[in-house]
This record gives C-alpha cells, sequence and structure tokens, in this order.
C-alpha cells in the first residue's frame, strides 16, 4: 500500500510540473506574441506618420517662422544648429516672402549666438530678395540680441526687455569659509595659472587683470558686432554698450530696434504675406510616440520578467 502511495504521490508531482510548466511557457508566449505585436504597432505608426506628414510649406506665399526661444545652449531647442536648420528651411521655401525670427530669450552661449549671427548673414547674401526680421517677446538680450542684430530690422513690443550688451564672469569665493572651518586647500598644478579662477584659492591681482582683459576683448567683439549690424540707427549714449536693458519703447529710440510690432503685424503689414508658417525644428510626432513606447515597452518588459523570475 504504501509503495503504491509513493508511486501516485511522484505521478502528481510529474503532472503537477507538467502543467506548471505549460502555464509559464503559455504566459511567455502571450507576452513574446504581445512584444512583437507593439513592435508592430509602432513601425506602422511611425510609417503611417511620416508618410502622411506634411512638409512645412506654402503654395503661394506665406511669411516662415522660426522661434528661438530659451537659453542659447548646444544642447538645448536653442541651440544653433536646431535655430540653423529653421532657418535653412525657410529661407530655402519656395512660396517664403520674408522670414520672422521669433525671438523670446536671455541669452547663453556666446559661441552658439555668433553661429546663428554668421549664418543669418549668409542666407541674407544668398537669398538677397528675401528679407528676415527679427521680433522680440518678452526679452532679447545678451547673446539673443547678438542674433538680433543680423536681421534686417528688429521689431519689439513696448514692454519688451533689450539689451544687456556686456560680458560676464560670476562665480563665488570659499577661501574665508575654509579658513574658518580649519580646512586646507590642497592644490598642484603644472601651469602657474592653472588654477585661473579657482573659488578655493585667493583671486590674485594678475589674474584678475587678465580676466578683465579677457573680458573686454570679448565686449568689444559684442560692440562690433551690434555696431556692423545696426549701423547708423544706433543713438550716441553712453549706457548703450554698458550692460543695462530697455523696455521696447526706449530701446526704439536708442536705435537698438526699429519699431513696435508682433509677428502678426510684421507679416500682414511689413512682408505682406499673412500666412505664417512655423520652419522651427520640432521633434516629430512619430518620434515622441516611439520614445515613449520604448521607455513604457523597457518598463513593461523589466516588470514582466522580475515576476517571471519570482514566480519559479
Amino acid at each position: 500500500m504504501a509503495d503504491e502511495n509513493w508511486e501516485r504521490r511522484i505521478i502528481e508531482r510529474l503532472a503537477t510540473e507538467g502543467l506548471l510548466e505549460q502555464q509559464r511557457a503559455r504566459r511567455w508566449g502571450i507576452f513574446f506574441k504581445l512584444l512583437t505585436f507593439v513592435f508592430l504597432f509602432i513601425a506602422l505608426f511611425v510609417v503611417l506618420a511620416t508618410f502622411f506628414q506634411t512638409e512645412r510649406t506654402c503654395l503661394d506665399k506665406c511669411t516662415a517662422m522660426v522661434e528661438l526661444k530659451g537659453e542659447l545652449d548646444p544642447e538645448g531647442n536653442a541651440s544653433a544648429d536646431n535655430v540653423i536648420a529653421g532657418l535653412q528651411a525657410a529661407f530655402k521655401n519656395k512660396g517664403t516672402q520674408g522670414v520672422v525670427l521669433k525671438i523670446d530669450s536671455p541669452g547663453g552661449s556666446p559661441v552658439e549666438a555668433g553661429e546663428i549671427n554668421d549664418e543669418i548673414r549668409r542666407l541674407r547674401g544668398k537669398y538677397p530678395d528675401t528679407p528676415i526680421y527679427a521680433v522680440v517677446g518678452d526679452m532679447c538680450a545678451s547673446g539673443a540680441y547678438y542674433v538680433a542684430v543680423a536681421a534686417d530690422k528688429i521689431y519689439v513690443d513696448k514692454a519688451s526687455l533689450i539689451g544687456s550688451i556686456g560680458v560676464i564672469i560670476d562665480s563665488f569665493g570659499f577661501v574665508g569659509s575654509l579658513e574658518k572651518l580649519g580646512i586646507e586647500r590642497r592644490v598642484i598644478t603644472a601651469g602657474e595659472n592653472k588654477d585661473f579662477l579657482d573659488p578655493f584659492s585667493p583671486l590674485s591681482d594678475k589674474q584678475k587683470e587678465y580676466a578683465q582683459r579677457m573680458l573686454d576683448e570679448i565686449h568689444q567683439q559684442f560692440i562690433a558686432v551690434v555696431k556692423q549690424g545696426r549701423g547708423s540707427r544706433l543713438k550716441e549714449s553712453p549706457e548703450l554698450f554698458s550692460g543695462l536693458v530697455w523696455n521696447g519703447q526706449r530701446s526704439v529710440e536708442l536705435g537698438l530696434a526699429d519699431a513696435l510690432g508682433s509677428v502678426g503685424s510684421v507679416a500682414r503689414d511689413v512682408i505682406k504675406a499673412e500666412e505664417v508658417v512655423d520652419f522651427t525644428l520640432q521633434e516629430s510626432l512619430a518620434e515622441r510616440v516611439a520614445r515613449k513606447f520604448g521607455a513604457t515597452l523597457g518598463r513593461t518588459f523589466a516588470s514582466t520578467l522580475a515576476g517571471a523570475m519570482r514566480r519559479r
């Protein structure tokens, strides 16, 4: 009798394990089928979105707009690469009667600003019959104004903030704090100025003078670009290049801007092409959906895999 019970238990255990294995195999089969379906859905969506995505163009005539919004940063939306790509597409479009560069930026990288300024000048030379106007929103300061002066004209709102034609290096000095805390600063350099502007070391007169000379040189470069772009429209003022900002109305009086206006009024009254087409480089709908699906799919896969491992 004992032997018969032993055999029965073995058979039941084998049957149970076989059923469990079938269930696990069925779950994994369903998961991988679902995974395949999701990938196919994403691929189909991307293809359809690309196929049906209309090119930013106008058949007759339009005002092409490119937006420069936020800090000028090589890794941000207002990078030189993004803005330049939008400008090139705007000028290249056959229906473009004029280009509006819509600016709302506090400035940022002088290198990014310089690249955009140079490209605007190149495009103006390549497309001499297509004007470009800068239209300012809340702010066009520092590097953003460096960009704006490359345009044919600058239009502002009376409450816009314009200017900040200056250069700055800012940091903190923690020498006194280290002394109070009894902390000794140890720094070893190869090159006497390798610790230039180190916040934990005293600022020497020699380094301070060098930093000031460097800022003055960059400031003069900025001033030269502004004078080149604005020319005789600038009014003589000792504060013009001091780093101050002005409201839009005052900036027109000083010659930093040309007139009050918005994107709509410039398109309608200046360019004479009321239809505005946005050529700002943006992530496509297909790219956004694919990216979000990819992140969601990754989390789902990790969760499912972890759950399957726990059930084992």
